[in-house]
């Protein structure tokens, strides 16, 4: 439900427009410097206020509440705070009768009966992805040696971000993007067969971002269109190298030593300001609906910190399970 890992174990609570958001960390060694300083590049990196991102803006300074002393985790469960201090929650009391097209609003209310914090999307808004990014960060701090990066490779379907966003400017609407990350320096054996296979949970955390659609690894559907002598990569060496990287570095669910590759599709915003049809729930009619308030033009913006955050505790937790991360930090 809203944990995520075996070791490594990561739990996210918090509303969009509640008192505040946060994460839960257990299972992190002992040790491991941390402190409040350590989060200001990734927090920065997810904050918005570029163009493209929502007008809405949060100091986001991080709270560690426990499992910290004297700047060393102490092997006890984490929390980390965030503090909700910009929030115009009027915004959508006024909507309440008109769940938005494309939001969990509808699906919400029938599931919860009615009790949900609908706010800004409640439980189910990308504010909480801040959580993320900080469990992301203890975790990258675990892996030492391995590098774990993501950029944004479309907007729009245009390589020229400032070209895709403009598109969404021009039609005074939305627009979606692809992501990709890479990880090098990872070794060969994490992954365990056939469940719990390295796409396999990759893929798990990595829907759990609000707005991501796809997710292909290496060559990805390209390999649909291309021989088998052509996809399948020589290995070159006794480190397993290859020559070439169709497999995006897993290979029977188990990473081969080879730079890890894949990328995701962001849908568009959900929120746009373009007139659409809804439903009623009080009147059971359909209407004209624009969605108002402060909402991000392009959401791949602020994806590429929150996908290596995720990737990061996967792997930690892959690597902890065999046993190459000891649980006390030296």
């Amino acid at each position: 439900m809203n944990s995520f890992g075996r070791i490594f174990r990561v739990s996210i609570f918090g509303e969009s427009h509640g008192e505040c958001v946060g994460i839960n960390v257990d299972g992190c060694p002992a040790g491991l410097p941390l402190n409040t300083d350590d989060f200001t590049v990734d927090i920065d990196r997810r904050k918005a206020g570029a163009k493209g991102t929502t007008p809405r803006k949060e100091a986001d300074l991080p709270r560690i509440m426990n499992g910290v002393f004297n700047d060393k985790t102490t092997g006890a469960p984490i929390t980390i705070l965030f503090d909700n201090t910009n929030t115009r929650s009027g915004d959508y009391e006024k909507q309440r009768a008109v769940p938005r097209p494309g939001h969990a609003d509808f699906v919400a209310t029938k599931k919860f009966g009615g009790f949900e914090d609908y706010r800004g999307g409640g439980h189910f808004s990308g504010r909480l992805t801040v959580g993320l990014v900080a469990a992301g960060v203890i975790a990258k701090k675990l892996l030492n040696h391995i590098s774990i990066n993501a950029t944004i490779l479309e907007i729009g379907g245009e390589t020229d971000t400032e070209k895709g966003l403009q598109k969404a400017i021009d039609a005074k609407d939305t627009i979606g993007g692809i992501v990709e990350c890479r990880v090098s320096g990872l070794p060969i054996g994490p992954g365990e067969p056939f469940f719990d296979s390295v796409e396999s949970v990759i893929s798990h955390a990595v829907f759990a971002i609000p707005a991501v659609r796809g997710i292909e690894f290496g060559t990805g559907f390209a390999a649909a269109k291309m021989y088998g002598s052509e996809h399948n990569d020589a290995i070159q060496s006794m480190d397993g190298k290859t020559t070439t990287n169709h497999a995006g570095g897993i290979v029977g669910g188990i990473t081969n030593g080879n730079e890890l590759v894949f990328r995701i599709a962001v849908k568009p915003t959900s929120s746009t300001p373009k007139v659409q049809q809804t439903i009623n729930v009080e009147t059971g009619e359909i209407g004209d609906f624009s969605v108002k308030g402060r909402h991000d033009l392009c959401i791949a913006l602020r994806v590429p910190v929150v996908l290596e955050a995720v990737t990061a505790f996967v792997l930690a937790d892959l690597l902890m399970l065999e046993q190459r991360i000891p649980r006390i930090h030296a």
